[in-house]
């Protein structure tokens, strides 16, 4: 565990890569080949951790074959698809290093940006996450999309959140080990990173074009991130919809009072009708996030299952149970 006052000579550190993997078989090769090259330059003990989030082609076969040809690369493989945060969350329970360097599998992360996450670390930094300065091959709808989450984001969340950061970042030790322990099972990693404090700086680098493949996150998964995002680190929604179901009603009632100087009676119903029942529907349903995430909390359910480990046997019972359960023996093949 390295902290700000003892860190680290030379290559005299462990690191982590851990990287979510779903249907990433086309970038599997050329992703082991640019991560072996850049962490052989940076320490002789290292390891990657390659989670396959359910994959329905060949990236479990690829992890496999990755393993038997060097084990410094390891894997993790769920028992179904649970999801970008769930996946990353998985490798971190997993991981071992000194300093922990969470980032994507379809190469739109760099590998070549490590040396410069784990140089500010060498620094006392605890958490170095990277900043977009630019993002390639994305639509200017959806750039715009992203701009406006994080601002939005930063000004309703309790507290300050860095503007344009996503999960690629490099994470100290003990921050791996606190993150472990959080009990919630609706992860957004970079509001927990956050949360924890410690010593934080953001790093500015380019978001490369996806390498191959499509693009895993739906427009319904990325909404649900924001929502993630946007309710799991405040109470300001609520907040805001009593303000706003004051407004509502109070433009209402002026709306029905005008209508009934005008000597009409069934338009003042239908105004004040419509704007209570708007109110009423905006506050079920921020009402209802809150409330069903309650009770998914209270089911108790892990948030991700293993199916079987490659080179990670040994930690298995490091894995905290609120996490995920103990995993069994594998069943033998017929």
């Amino acid at each position: 565990m390295v902290s700000a006052e003892v860190l680290p000579s030379g290559s005299d550190f462990r690191i982590s890569v851990v990287v979510p993997l779903y249907n990433e078989e086309a970038n599997l090769e050329t992703l082991s080949q640019r991560l072996l090259a850049v962490l052989e330059g940076l320490t002789e003990d290292f390891e990657i951790i390659y989670v396959n989030d359910g994959s329905s082609d060949g990236t479990p076969e690829g992890i496999q074959r990755w393993h038997r040809r060097d084990p410094r690369i390891k894997g993790v493989m769920l028992s179904r698809n649970f999801g970008h945060q769930a996946a990353i969350t998985a490798g971190l329970a997993f991981a071992s290093g000194d300093c922990t360097v969470v980032m994507d599998g379809d190469l739109q992360d760099r590998p070549e940006e490590i040396p410069r996450f784990v140089e500010l670390w060498r620094q006392g930094y605890d958490v170095v996450y990277a900043v977009r300065r630019r993002r390639a091959g994305v639509a200017w709808w959806k750039r715009l999309a992203y701009a406006a989450f994080y601002r939005v984001q930063r000004r309703v969340a309790d507290l300050p959140m860095p503007l344009d950061s996503g999960d690629f970042a490099l994470l100290d030790g003990r921050v791996v080990q606190w993150l472990n322990q959080f009990p919630e099972p609706d992860r957004f990693l970079r509001g927990l990173r956050t949360w924890v404090g410690l010593r934080q700086v953001g790093l500015e680098v380019d978001r490369d074009a996806r390498a191959a493949g499509e693009p895993k996150y739906s427009f319904r998964s990325l909404v649900r991130l924001a929502l993630d995002g946007l309710i799991s680190f405040s109470l300001k929604p609520l907040r805001w919809l009593l303000i706003a179901g004051g407004g509502l009603m109070l433009a209402g009632a002026a709306g029905a009072l005008a209508a009934l100087a005008a000597a009409s009676p069934w338009a003042a119903l239908a105004a004040l009708a419509c704007t209570l029942s708007g109110v009423q529907l905006v506050a079920l349903g921020v009402l209802g996030e809150y409330v069903g995430r309650s009770y998914m909390n209270l089911k108790g359910r892990p948030v991700f299952l293993v199916d079987r480990l490659l080179g990670l046997e040994e930690r298995s019972q490091q894995v905290p149970r609120h996490l995920a359960f103990p995993s069994p023996p594998q069943r033998r093949a017929a």
